[in-house]
């Protein structure tokens, strides 16, 4: 118990901040899910274990959640939510539910949730654990609904298509675990599998933050979930050109920003060149007009 005590003292100022972020679009939780939450927590942990010493281990969806809360929080240690429109917050959530209930995965750990961030940058993260995040600036430059859902849309296929996870694992297999568990040893004053946990557990947050903030997915990654969301897209009801159109959009602001998509995506030309032809498959009725009074009332 104690060395569960001191591993949730270790990476529980990762994990607070982020209850805000599914606050925002679920609510409070009560004592009890409080307390069924830190069972799961430690639970989750005791699971990364085996991801430390076992190189075909695979992350469950506890696992995924917990990591998704640490880097959500990590998100919002660099970015403030934009509260000024509740409406908004409860827009977007109903947009990418929309996508989810029609989706290969509708269901997750805790859900999927999305946050709109007081930022002029134009860009958009996703967390494994379900949390997306979207700039105002992006929101602000969207001309239609089927262009928001087709960016929730996008950030949804790297959560299903397990992106994040495929980093960390390969960090895995890059990294020297030997040293990881020294560093980790040096943090406990001992080889514990608690020690091993915890470093495996900061590794992977600061691996999934530089993927989304710094470095970016590679450019196979981004295709794959271009594609992916092209196909949510129709099966929601929502065209899938839109995703080509808020990508031309992208093109045109590109050179006028410094930062966000710019560095973290290719370049938007490569990106329409990729999915053109997918969304051009699917035949979609178009329902537009129906969706224009609600997203100018958003």
């Amino acid at each position: 118990m104690r060395i569960f005590l001191a591993l949730v003292c270790i990476v529980g100022c990762l994990l607070v901040p982020a209850a805000y972020a599914v606050g925002q679009s679920q609510g409070s939780n009560t004592g009890s899910q409080a307390t069924g939450a830190q069972g799961a927590f430690g639970s989750a942990l005791s699971n990364l274990d085996n991801a430390v010493n076992t190189a075909d281990a695979e992350f469950t969806p506890q696992d995924e959640y917990y990591l998704g809360r640490a880097v959500a929080a990590n998100i919002l240690a660099a970015y403030r939510p934009y509260t000024a429109n509740p409406e908004l917050t409860r827009y977007v959530n109903r947009i990418c539910q929309t996508i989810v209930i029609n989706s290969p995965q509708p269901a997750l750990f805790k859900g999927y949730y999305v946050m709109v961030l007081d930022s002029p940058e134009f860009n958009a993260f996703a967390t494994p654990g379900g949390h997306i995040f979207l700039t105002r600036k992006l929101v602000e430059t969207a001309t239609s609904e089927d262009m928001l859902a087709a960016v929730i849309a996008h950030e949804l296929a790297h959560i299903m298509l397990k992106h994040s996870i495929a980093i960390i694992n390969e960090m895995r297999f890059m990294d020297d675990m030997s040293a990881t568990a020294g560093r980790a040893a040096n943090i406990a004053g001992q080889q514990t599998n608690a020690a091993k946990q915890a470093a495996y557990f900061r590794n992977s947050v600061t691996a999934s933050i530089d993927t989304m903030i710094k470095n970016g997915y590679s450019q196979e990654q981004e295709f794959q979930a271009d594609r992916m969301a092209a196909g949510l897209l129709a099966v929601s009801g929502y065209n899938p050109a839109a995703l080509v159109e808020m990508l031309r959009v992208l093109q045109q602001m590109q050179s006028a920003q410094r930062g966000g998509f710019n560095t973290t995506h290719p370049s938007p030309a490569q990106r329409i060149s990729n999915v053109q032809g997918t969304a051009n498959q699917y035949r979609v009725q178009d329902t537009s007009a129906s969706r224009a009074a609600r997203f100018r009332n958003k």
